[in-house]
């Protein structure tokens, strides 16, 4: 009992870190979002009064090209393809409200590095950057079942909202691009930018489930409705339609199933799936400016390992399926003779490494001697 007790645990705190890093791989922009998320595990796991400190960091490089879900290769082969080099960090802390309520904070910093020869003049290529903090993120859930209707599993439901702190007129310097080819200060592309201007509502759902032979069943995902329609910031893009960035909608869900180690205590192994994008049209609001709609789907292997209050987790999506989708400036843009379909750059894995601390509450005459 006191086995399959510690498993259930252990799996509870895989699930606090384990909705981390949804950022997209590449120049389809999903912001980072480890806190919001992750916090549906800690509902279990905290009882009342309780914190739980995590800190999530995710990195990847998106180089190819697709148009579609149809990739191409000679945008490497003739060394015209644009480069993300992508750093994030977030710091959550959650607060166990009551035994099955939570609050959680998410504050996210982010390092980016673009290499391209298109934007500058086509000539030469050059890097521009992006640095500081991103969209902050603050929410509260719950979890739908109670104690002993919650042995065989548990989901909650929560709701968050994105803080517009990071900057979305992030610029750099681009070359061969002003009078007579000097360079000039412009706003980074959409892709890295550390925020996109709007205030955002998050939808999100998680869940854990026992199943035979000491295997767990684990799911989460969240939609983030961003009412907004364009943020003012200009994107140097030849068609007026895409002049000015869009503040789009962002989803991603994920499921997989965990089994812990029986022979090595506090280590566990999982396997699973995501899929997470951005959407043509928002749901709420308009959708005009420059936008990269799509959407990639990975396989996702992932590795933890628990020792007393902490929990360390790495896991590595890989990509199967990458899909740059037709934006509406795309649809509108196009003739009967002329069906236009824009690029993006995707990444081949990302890769995320998280540590978790969860702090006991105080016990009298233990943590406090004045009680």
């Amino acid at each position: 009992m006191r086995k399959k007790l510690h498993s259930l645990v252990l799996v509870l705190a895989i699930l606090i870190i384990y909705h981390s890093e949804l950022k997209a791989q590449g120049c389809v922009a999903i912001r980072q979002f480890s806190g919001i998320g992750n916090a549906v595990g800690q509902g279990n796991i905290l009882e009342k009064g309780e914190w739980n400190i995590s800190s999530n960091y995710r990195y990847f490089r998106s180089f190819r090209h697709f148009s579609g879900r149809e990739e191409h290769p000679q945008r490497v082969a003739n060394n015209t393809e644009v480069i993300n080099w992508s750093h994030g960090l977030d710091f959550n802390i959650s607060y166990a409200l009551t035994d099955r309520a939570y609050a959680v904070v998410s504050l996210p910093f982010a390092y980016n590095e673009r290499s391209s020869l298109y934007e500058h003049g086509r000539n030469s290529r050059h890097m521009t950057y992006s640095q500081g903090l991103a969209d902050m993120r603050v929410g509260a859930g719950y979890w739908l079942l109670p104690g002993e209707k919650a042995k065989r599993g548990n989901t909650a439901i929560g709701l968050g909202i994105k803080l517009p702190t990071g900057d979305y007129n992030a610029q750099s310097t681009f070359y061969n691009v002003g009078p007579g080819g000097s360079p000039e200060v412009r706003p980074v592309d959409q892709s890295i930018q550390l925020g996109d201007g709007g205030w955002g509502l998050i939808v999100d759902t998680q869940g854990i489930w026992n199943l035979p032979s000491n295997f767990f069943l684990y799911y989460d995902g969240f939609y983030m409705f961003n009412p907004r329609n364009t943020n003012g910031t200009q994107t140097n893009r030849a068609r007026a339609s895409e002049a000015i960035m869009s503040v789009p909608d962002q989803f991603a869900f994920r499921a997989g199933v965990f089994k812990p180690i029986s022979f090595a205590h506090g280590l566990g192994l999982s396997l699973g799936g995501r899929a997470e994008g951005v959407p043509v049209r928002d749901l709420l609001g308009a959708s005009d400016g420059f936008r990269r709609p799509g959407y990639i789907i990975s396989v996702e292997p992932g590795v933890s390992y628990m020792l007393g209050n902490f929990t360390t987790t790495v896991n590595v999506p890989i990509a199967l399926v990458r899909n740059r989708t037709r934006s509406l400036t795309d649809i509108a843009d196009s003739t009967p003779d002329n069906r236009r379909h824009g690029d993006a750059a995707f990444a081949d894995y990302l890769i995320n490494v998280n540590l978790a601390w969860r702090i006991p509450k105080r016990v009298k005459g233990v943590f406090n001697s004045v009680d």
